[in-house]
């Protein structure tokens, strides 16, 4: 399938949580690379999916949540001129929405003379590539030829995330995930950031989230005050301006660990029960350790000398 003349307006519908829009990113890239002139548009989450357009990858991101879009999964029903209008506009589309029985598919074939490319909702855990392998299949058909499977992302810095102090690294942490048996023990972090504090000069970047707020306050009492910033519920776009000049990141399978991979930030995943295969950080920068006995029984010793390695690492 091949488009007679270029796309003029492409829109890519995806959901899913951070670290699944991260793994998208390589499907905007090669959309961008081939078609350079064409407005690429992102249907999903817009705190998520923010990242793609302050990266230059996308120009513009609505809303996947809009009660109007609810009439895009009833069969054959009536659509809101709005709906209808916004559908129309675009001669690409490709949904990677969870639509089983297709009726979003065949809504928007109803509404608009697009080309719809249906990609993989969740990839298999099983399965035999990685994630952003399985993601990119859809752009085969259109005669793309081995897209750039790395998901990367350069966020424009900013004054307010300028620093002063270039000279001293910054260790940022994220020690926490969507689960939690994807994460590392708090006594085995406690163990690690009190060592780090000690054999370092390094300022922490503690970042933290709803899910690990109390935890994440705890470990951030362990560092010295003056050497500490907490970044607390970021919009992810402050916080990727933030993990972009950091001279290493520390994390977990998580979609704040992909977004650092993806930054290029020097990076080390302490990987739990996730196939590393089908769902890891991908990147040049990226160290992934694991342990055969589950991510509890990853050595406190083995993680402090990674971060040191990655820290030491990174010119000053």
């Amino acid at each position: 399938m091949h488009f007679p003349n270029s796309p003029t307006r492409i829109l890519v519908v995806r959901g899913g949580a951070i670290g699944d829009f991260i793994l998208t990113l390589p499907v905007l890239a090669a959309l961008r690379k081939r078609w350079p002139k064409a407005a690429i548009d992102v249907l999903g989450y817009p705190h998520i999916a923010e990242l793609a357009v302050a990266g230059g990858l996308a120009d513009a991101v609505y809303t996947i949540e809009s009660p109007l879009l609810s009439h895009m999964f009833v069969k054959s029903g009536a659509f809101p001129e709005s709906v209808a209008q916004f559908f129309h506009q675009f001669d690409l589309v490709i949904s990677y929405i969870y639509d089983p029985d297709c009726i979003f598919q065949e809504n928007v074939r109803r509404l608009s003379e697009a080309t719809y490319l249906r990609g993989c909702h969740q990839p298999d855990e099983h399965a035999p590539q990685h994630a952003t392998i399985t993601l990119l299949e859809p752009l085969q058909c259109l005669g793309f030829d081995n897209p750039d499977p790395v998901p990367r992302l350069r966020i424009p810095i900013t004054k307010q995330a300028l620093d002063t102090e270039h000279a001293i690294p910054t260790l940022a942490v994220h020690p926490g995930s969507g689960s939690a048996r994807k994460n590392w023990p708090e006594d085995s972090w406690v163990n690690l950031l009190d060592q780090l504090a000690k054999r370092t000069n390094c300022r922490l970047l503690m970042i933290a989230g709803e899910a690990e707020g109390q935890r994440a306050d705890r470990l951030a009492g362990l560092w010295p005050k003056d050497r500490l910033k907490l970044a607390r519920n970021l919009s992810l776009t402050r916080l990727a301006e933030l993990l972009q000049s950091a001279s290493a990141f520390v994390g977990h399978d998580s979609g704040i660990t992909h977004l650092a991979a993806a930054l290029g930030v020097e990076t080390l995943a302490l990987w739990g029960p996730t196939a590393p295969s089908v769902w890891r950080p991908l990147g040049a920068n990226v160290t992934l350790l694991a342990n055969p006995g589950g991510i509890s029984a990853l050595e406190v010793e083995a993680v402090l000398d990674a971060c040191l390695k990655l820290i030491q690492k990174t010119p000053a």
